[in-house]
């Protein structure tokens, strides 16, 4: 089957996680497999797999990937999932988690959450839940929005509370390519576009993202086997922020500490990475391990 999605940081991910053979494994964004293809090439211990993915064209594509050797396909949010397996008391040798959204979410134009393709906004990754990103932008309030921008954006006050005044102005706005054009209409020149970091911002409230990942990191020690290892990828200041705070406070415990940070600073792609897959400009590996 062709590669739909090249996984960001893996060269780091297999030399951070160093996987064994007869391993088990926990992914809980899965995606479309590019990380767990090459782990589970390793630890050849698929039974003792668990895949999991918000996204249900995500499983669909990994049901369809592994025909004879199958590892255990969930498919529900990363915090309901690693809920369910704390109370039955699973634990693995490695987790990953990969906080990005994939390149098929981004190239299939009616999912909602890229401005170069028009279609209906949307972004929702389990298309299941009612909250969509045209709900957002056009029944939420001004002020509502102008804190979205502000927070997870990271637009100036000012700048935040305008793009918010204009998007209620124009109400209904009812396309990706709609709202993108409002909001370069009301940019400065920039390399890149100014919407971006508003759909990102869409995209985190719509799926709440950053909830999810504060509910999750708590779980994961007690996921973890001694000596198991966790490898977190994620793509904005704010998720990578929780991340290392919660690294940085779990391995401060003295004897009670859970975790011993592996990566004392963020791995980062290199160039040559960046020029292959652009999207891994923007990714932030931490890795910690189980005492």
């Amino acid at each position: 089957m062709n590669e739909v999605h090249i996984p960001v940081l893996l060269s780091d991910v297999l030399q951070l996680l160093r996987p064994k053979e007869s391993e088990t494994y926990l992914d809980l964004t899965a995606g479309y497999g590019g990380h767990a293809d090459k782990i589970l090439e390793v630890t050849r211990n698929y039974k003792g797999a668990v895949l999991n993915d918000r996204d249900q064209n995500a499983i669909d594509f990994l049901e369809a990937k592994y025909q004879e050797e199958k590892p255990k396909l969930v498919h529900d949010d990363f915090y309901s999932t690693a809920l369910r397996l704390v109370e039955s008391e699973k634990k693995f040798d490695m987790i990953l988690a990969d906080f990005g959204v994939s390149s098929p979410q981004l190239d299939i134009a009616e999912r909602g959450f890229s401005f170069a393709k028009e279609a209906r906004l949307d972004m929702r990754m389990n298309g299941e839940q009612e909250l969509d990103a045209w709900t957002v932008v056009n029944k939420w309030s001004e002020g509502k929005l102008a804190d979205i921008f502000e927070r997870y954006a990271e637009e100036r006050p000012g700048r935040a509370k305008m793009l918010a005044r204009e998007i209620c102005r124009k109400r209904p706005i009812n396309t990706t390519t709609e709202l993108a054009e409002l909001i370069r209409s009301k940019s400065p020149y920039s390399h890149t576009h100014p919407a971006t970091k508003i759909f990102q911002a869409l995209r985190i409230v719509v799926n709440d993202e950053l909830g999810i990942i504060e509910q999750t990191l708590p779980l994961l020690p007690k996921l973890l086997n001694p000596g198991g290892r966790v490898a977190i990828i994620s793509f904005h200041s704010l998720e990578d922020r929780l991340v290392k705070e919660f690294f940085k406070d779990e391995s401060s415990k003295g004897i009670e500490s859970t975790l011993e940070v592996i990566t004392k600073k963020p791995v980062v792609a290199d160039e040559s990475e960046i020029v292959n897959n652009p999207r891994a400009r923007s990714a932030k590996l931490r890795v910690a391990k189980r005492r």
